[in-house]
């Protein structure tokens, strides 16, 4: 691959117009240093990139799943379930089950014990993320309304069960990996991963097409209902 005096211009003041231009001739080796110096978010204006995000979430990562997504993102997470409750149950049934065998009569009590120590502390937590997520929405300039539209997806006064609650978070949790909201995430992975390519130009807008003729079907009928 070559590059001219013009690209290297190019590339020197705007990365992203560059990766535009070469995503797919840049060799592996190479394309990772664009982490550095460019973010997920500002990568997510770049449709192949996206393509690429929303194929990944097709094949149901680990990362992007109910329970861990609630664990690493509590912040979007609006549902009854208490915050913890399966870290908590895990420390119970380690307690239970692994530690000295599983003798019951102590053993149970530190189950208890232990479960209750780590809902609290996740509770803690999430209290600090709840509370640096608001210090941080003060500052949002209001130029910025495509972001808080994403942020503020599915926080109404609905009510809704707790099926519909959890595929509301999954969708929301998929809507801002793809457009690059979602910190912590593993963007490398995905953002540089050639077997996420799709031939399909019009696979991303498709796709939430069809998620919102779903929805407009799903709540007409609710409203029937009544």
């Amino acid at each position: 691959m070559e590059v001219d005096f013009q690209d290297s211009v190019i590339l020197s003041n705007s990365p992203i117009e560059f990766l535009r231009k070469y995503l797919h001739l840049l060799p592996p080796h190479l394309i990772v240093s664009f982490s550095s110096i460019t973010t997920p978010k500002q990568r997510s204006t770049i449709p192949e990139i996206r393509n690429r995000r929303l194929a990944y979430t097709e094949t149901k990562p680990k990362q992007l799943g109910l329970v861990e997504a609630r664990s690493r993102w509590p912040q979007f997470w609006h549902g009854r379930e208490r915050s913890g409750q399966e870290a908590a149950r895990e420390e119970k049934d380690w307690a239970e089950k692994g530690f000295l065998g599983g003798r019951t009569q102590q053993v149970g009590k530190l189950g208890t014990l232990l479960g209750d120590y780590e809902e609290e502390r996740e509770a803690e937590r999430l209290r600090g993320v709840r509370r640096q997520q608001a210090a941080a929405e003060e500052f949002v300039p209001e130029e910025e309304d495509s972001d808080s539209d994403l942020s503020d997806h599915g926080t109404g006064d609905v009510q809704e069960s707790p099926e519909d609650q959890r595929a509301t978070f999954e969708r929301r949790i998929k809507e801002l990996f793809i457009y690059g909201l979602l910190e912590g995430a593993d963007y490398d992975l995905v953002d540089w991963g050639e077997q996420y390519d799709t031939e399909d130009d019009g696979y991303e807008e498709r796709y939430f097409d069809e998620e919102d003729e779903d929805e407009t079907v799903e709540v007409e009928g609710k409203d029937q209902d009544y």
